[in-house]
């Protein structure tokens, strides 16, 4: 970036050519295997992340040395099995990198070196049940990343009501922005909870159920359904979605 800029003030280069060469700067391709915005942190305050599953193992670790020779970000990989990245950690060396991998939600952060980062806000975090708490987990780590603390409380559903609300009172106390509600089954619980709250309710259908619930659309459709105020719904299973979500509310002021 710092030799376009020079050339456009020396004059070499005009505005428009300045311009076509950043954007080009902004994307770096690996192999014709990937395309990276490696300016996505700059501009949004939060770094891409590698979806693994449909990948091609080898293809996956083409795309994390190449990321990591290219760029100082951490970097992100999600929806990683366990055995996945047992063989990452042999293949790429323990003291090659820091690895960060949270079995439960099955995601990984891998750094060049820790960075103590200024806590700049509070989310909540809810389940309504134990079979959620992987999804959650996935979306604490994106918020933790993205420099927010996370505030959890799990298997509070609507099942045993009288367990939630003392836990949105002390998260409310807390001074949380937003809460990220992760449900099964029914997928009741971020309706209640947005009928408590003034703050963004981030609704997580989640895979969790059995007959017409199985596979979380019957949660998908009750959130999207909700007759209260200030919910937003995303994919089924898709806590790094919610978390990237709760960070874009944080940054937005």
């Amino acid at each position: 970036m710092k030799e376009i800029l020079e050339k456009l003030v020396e004059g070499k280069i005009n505005i428009d050519e300045a311009q076509t060469l950043l954007k080009a700067e902004n994307i770096l391709e690996f192999d014709e295997i990937a395309k990276f915005d490696v300016k996505r942190n700059e501009r949004t305050g939060f770094p891409e992340a590698v979806f693994s599953p449909s990948k091609d193992y080898d293809d996956l670790i083409l795309i994390i040395k190449k990321f990591l020779e290219n760029n100082d970000d951490d970097l992100i990989i999600t929806k990683l099995s366990n055995e996945r990245y047992e063989k990452i950690l042999e293949d790429l060396g323990k003291d090659s990198f820091i690895f960060d991998y949270n079995k439960r939600a099955q995601i990984l952060v891998i750094r060049k070196e820790v960075k103590v980062k200024e806590k700049i806000a509070k989310i909540g975090i809810i389940t309504a049940g134990t079979s959620d708490i992987n999804i959650a987990e996935e979306a604490r780590v994106i918020i933790e990343e993205g420099g927010c603390e996370a505030i959890t409380s799990y298997d509070i559903g609507v099942a045993g009501i009288h367990r939630l609300f003392p836990q949105i009172a002390h998260m409310i106390k807390e001074g949380v922005r937003a809460f990220i509600v992760c449900a099964g089954m029914e997928g009741a619980l971020p309706s209640v909870v947005a009928g408590l709250v003034d703050v963004p309710v981030i609704a997580v259908p989640t895979s969790v159920g059995y007959g017409v619930g199985e596979g979380g659309r019957v949660a998908l459709d009750a959130m999207l359904q909700s007759c209260a105020p200030g919910i937003a719904v995303v994919n089924i299973d898709n806590g790094f979605g919610a978390g990237v979500f709760a960070l874009t509310i944080v940054n937005s002021d």
